[in-house]
């Protein structure tokens, strides 16, 4: 009899909570559960559990009532569990500790899905880094490794973790059946720890590829400096059968191209976008003004902005950005005057940044003074490196280099390579070579390895005729290995991208291009000479 009748009460139960909205009803509908002497009904109690997490999103609560039953089944653990790993990684370490509690009772016993939840939490628990094997090891014993949903996560949670990436590979390996999911759970691991090189490797061997698969890759490439390949992997996405690119898809390829500032491309890809009608999703429409902003189009970037159905901080504060990294000072602090007015938008700490750069750019001193003193006096945000960068380099612009020592002083951190470099930039171009070599002898002691630096340090002491520390330094850059960062330009040619740096003889047809190269410049001095003899008459 209590089983008909703890399943029609279950359906009013369903019927009444289905149209609450607030915790009260919920603790009303327990008192009638008590009163009718069905507290203790498992399925009645899930219900209530399932109405605190997903509706009120009331994780503590859910808990409470779970703790007040005396023999909770399977399915109330993962219920709990579920909010929890839900809830990550603020709830990582209370998922963990429920888990062994559900163990330490020894019954109900952990089961394939009680197993897949609490994998998701051990990657965040970083208190705790063997927390992923414990796991492992307790479903090894209790057979459950068998089961491929439990294999998968595992490998996941694995390959989330760098240091455990090696365990996630050979356990790919010894996986008897594998799916589309553990292929792109391996791969995203090599891609978060910078083995780009794997991550490829495993790409091209996979006998199958969704759209997350190819997002991984995308994603793989373009955060580790790839952006080319990130480009030409998205051109043979579009090429494959069944595989339709999604908003993820295009945030990765977009901010790929946006490094690389091929406007061409972005226009194509910003057409793509636009006929599979995912151009007014939010993240890709701040993707898309990052990208002609990058790219120097202004008036696009402009246009995608203003169209936008929705716009975030993030969408303003690209705004400013594109017109900061071109000098458009004046119209980067309209777009954060018209931001103020919005009530629903406050500015953040990134938001200073654009703002300081731009007046960096336009020389506004008085202005960027202002930004900072509004920034952690009305808003509360505290100074970062960033935004101490971007003042002192605009003070050293100005020339006020007793000012911009005493905001490097006053600094909570330590300056970095970007501080000491702006204030060498401003040194050389006022001339001022003692402080010069104060800012380059500090970057040489942060990156020692640099030889653009100790190079630079050279020619300051041969302009201050210190010969003989400029001959000091000249031989530090052969004894210490320095190295010099490359430059590096892209051009777009019939539909392909091609990547050079300085000095850089890794293209297929570099010898072509020396040869072509050495035939122009013979020209121009063949003109410089003709221009020379020729009369004016």
């Amino acid at each position: 009899m209590a089983e008909p009748l703890a399943e029609t009460t279950g359906q009013f139960v369903s019927d009444v909570i289905s149209k609450s909205t607030h915790l009260n009803h919920l603790k009303q509908v327990q008192s009638f559960l008590v009163v009718a002497g069905l507290s203790h009904s498992p399925f009645l109690c899930f219900k209530l559990l399932r109405f605190s997490t997903l509706r009120l999103s009331n994780i503590s609560y859910a808990r409470s009532i779970f703790d007040r039953f005396s023999y909770p089944n399977t399915h109330l653990y993962a219920a709990v569990l579920t909010a929890y790993s839900s809830s990550l990684p603020l709830h990582a370490s209370s998922a963990f500790s429920f888990f062994r509690l559900m163990v330490n009772r020894s019954v109900p016993r952990p089961n394939h899905f009680i197993y897949p939840l609490v994998l998701k939490s051990t990657p965040h628990l970083s208190s705790s880094p063997f927390s992923t094997p414990l796991v492992h090891s307790h479903l090894f014993k209790s057979g459950f490794h068998r089961y491929l949903v439990v294999q998968t996560a595992l490998l996941h949670a694995y390959a989330s973790s760098v240091s455990h990436i090696p365990l996630a590979r050979q356990l790919f390996d010894e996986m008897s059946e594998r799916n589309v999911v553990s292929w792109t759970a391996l791969l995203s691991g090599y891609a978060r720890s910078g083995d780009i090189s794997n991550a490829i490797a495993l790409f091209d061997e996979m006998p199958e590829r969704d759209v997350p698969s190819w997002n991984a890759i995308l994603a793989a490439c373009t955060q580790n400096g790839l952006f080319v390949e990130a480009v030409s992997l998205f051109g043979k996405m579009v090429d494959e059968p069944d595989v339709f690119p999604n908003e993820v898809t295009l945030v990765c390829v977009l901010s790929a191209c946006a490094q690389t500032g091929n406007l061409r491309l972005a226009k194509e890809i910003h057409a793509f976008a636009f006929r599979r009608s995912l151009s007014s999703d939010v993240f890709v429409s701040n993707s898309l003004v990052d990208l002609y902003g990058k790219c120097g189009n202004l008036v696009e970037a402009s246009s995608v902005f203003k169209t936008a159905n929705k716009k975030s901080l993030t969408a303003w504060n690209s705004m400013i950005n594109c017109f900061a990294l071109h000098g458009r000072s004046e119209e980067a602090i309209a777009v954060f005057d018209e931001m103020m007015n919005k009530e629903d938008i406050k500015p953040d700490h990134i938001t200073f940044i654009g703002l300081l750069n731009a007046c960096t750019h336009g020389g506004l001193v008085t202005k960027g003074r202002e930004y900072l003193d509004l920034m952690t006096n009305r808003y509360n945000i505290e100074a970062r490196i960033e935004h101490y960068g971007c003042l002192i380099d605009l003070l050293g612009r100005a020339g006020l280099f007793d000012e911009a020592l005493e905001v490097m002083v006053g600094m909570k951190m330590k300056p970095d390579e970007a501080i000491w470099g702006s204030l060498l930039n401003a040194c050389r171009k006022y001339g001022h070579l003692k402080l010069a070599v104060v800012a380059v002898n500090n970057l040489v002691a942060l990156n020692p390895n640099n030889g653009g630096y100790i190079s630079m340090m050279a020619n300051l002491y041969g302009e201050m005729g210190n010969w003989e520390d400029a001959r000091r330094a000249r031989k530090m850059i052969k004894h210490q290995n320095a190295y010099k960062t490359p430059g590096c330009s892209w051009i777009m040619i019939d539909s392909k991208v091609n990547q050079f740096y300085s000095l850089d003889k890794s293209h297929p047809k570099s010898e072509e291009i020396y040869m072509i190269i050495d035939s122009l410049m013979s020209l121009g001095h063949l003109g410089e000479v003709l221009d020379f003899s020729i009369s004016p008459d």
